[in-house]
């Protein structure tokens, strides 16, 4: 593989590892800034909304650009927004850096999609863009327990430091090995492309997408506090549970993806479904420090596991030239859905507080996720109601 392809696995590690090392560090942020912990969870919400914003705006803004001039400018937006983070001297500007550095994540995901394909031979096409979101899966299960670790031991702002670092040597290594067209091709009418907008089974899918979600970040990002005070772990121990975490995601990904390759929407349905009830469990799991360690890795495979079935289901409902758009735009879907996760997670806990709503995020998280669920049933339905149609159209 071409040093390029790696540069870009590079950038998406460091991505990955700057959206979500913030739940690792909540209690430390929450105590130097002076806020509460819902508060410091708003924090990735902030994040979330700012690629919901960005990624279909920058992808449509960017469009006639050269792609290498493009992921240069976003690794340096990503790595002034990382900086900024580490300096922050307070709440309101640490949420404004962190929406700076999110502007950049859902369109350097589908340039770089776009641009790996171009480094290799046609037959290595499909390795190319797995090895580039290889980063992303990577930033969970190192990148975020290493960031807790460093953010424990040095204090919060040095895990900020150490992403800064990466996306310095990122672009120096974009700005060297990426071809000057970079794979840069002449994209279709703006109005092929908003096209798939008027079809009612993406808009579906997008919104499946955020609530089946929006279960996991409801949970995950307050897991440092449901370790500690709730399973009665030491915080040096919450680095390690996390490295379960992300190895759950790498087995979930890899199911969820040979479960999409039969079917996306019964997978999707199914994984749903499965994650629902993972999700229930936790309100009995979470207590038993050695139940709770086993459930945060179980939670990585059946949260991972819908990624794929969600993600296939919206490209097949826009299919043509307007893949590009939804598929930023399922990017920006999974992100505003962390941020409605974290939003109703702290909103459980600032009702509750202490212990007790902590204790029901699990039950909270599962309702978010059975109303993605819903949705997919309902899509299903109206999908068999319009296949009569379609036929008699085509006079079949």
């Amino acid at each position: 593989m071409p040093l390029a392809l790696l540069a870009l696995t590079a950038g998406a590690f460091g991505i990955g590892t700057t959206e979500f090392v913030i739940m690792g560090l909540l209690l430390q942020v929450s105590a130097d800034l002076h806020v509460s912990i819902p508060s410091a969870g708003l924090l990735i919400s902030g994040y979330a909304i700012g690629v919901a914003v960005g990624a279909p705006l920058l992808t449509l803004a960017t469009r006639r650009l050269p792609r290498r001039t493009v992921l240069l400018a976003l690794m340096a937006i990503f790595t002034l927004g990382n900086l900024a983070c580490a300096l922050a001297p307070d709440y309101g500007t640490l949420m404004a850096a962190r929406v700076l550095t999110s502007l950049a994540h859902g369109t350097f995901f589908g340039v770089g999609s776009v641009v790996a394909t171009g480094l290799v031979p046609p037959e290595r096409r499909a390795s190319a863009i797995a090895l580039m979101f290889t980063g992303l899966t990577a930033a969970t299960l190192l990148g975020v327990p290493a960031g807790a670790w460093i953010g424990l031991h040095f204090g919060w702002r040095s895990a900020f430091w150490a992403v800064t670092a990466i996306g310095i040597v990122a672009l120096a290594v974009l700005w060297r090995f990426v071809p000057r067209d970079g794979g840069h091709a002449e994209p279709a009418p703006l109005r092929e492309e908003l096209a798939v907008l008027r079809r009612p089974q993406v808009w579906l899918g997008l919104a499946m997408t955020v609530l089946g979600f929006a279960g996991v970040f409801a949970f995950y990002t307050y897991v440092q506090p449901l370790l500690t005070r709730v399973s009665g772990l030491p915080e040096s121990a919450v680095s390690p549970v996390l490295l379960l975490f992300g190895g759950g995601l790498a087995v979930g990904n890899l199911l969820g993806g040979r479960l999409a390759d039969r079917g996306a929407m019964r997978a999707a349905v199914g994984t749903l479904l499965a994650l629902a009830l993972v999700l229930a469990a936790a309100r009995w799991a979470m207590p038993h420090a050695a139940l709770a360690v086993a459930f945060i890795a179980v939670l990585g495979v059946a949260a991972f596991a819908t990624v794929a079935p969600l993600q296939m289901r919206v490209l097949e409902q826009a299919a043509g030239a307007g893949q590009n758009l939804a598929s930023s735009l399922n990017i920006a879907a999974f992100n505003l859905g962390n941020a409605l996760g974290a939003w109703v997670g702290g909103a459980v806990i600032a009702h509750q507080p202490g212990r007790p709503g902590l204790m029901n995020l699990g039950l909270a998280a599962a309702a978010l996720t059975l109303a993605g669920l819903v949705l997919a049933l309902g899509s299903q339905v109206l999908e068999r109601r319009q296949r009569p149609v379609r036929c008699e159209a085509l006079g079949t």
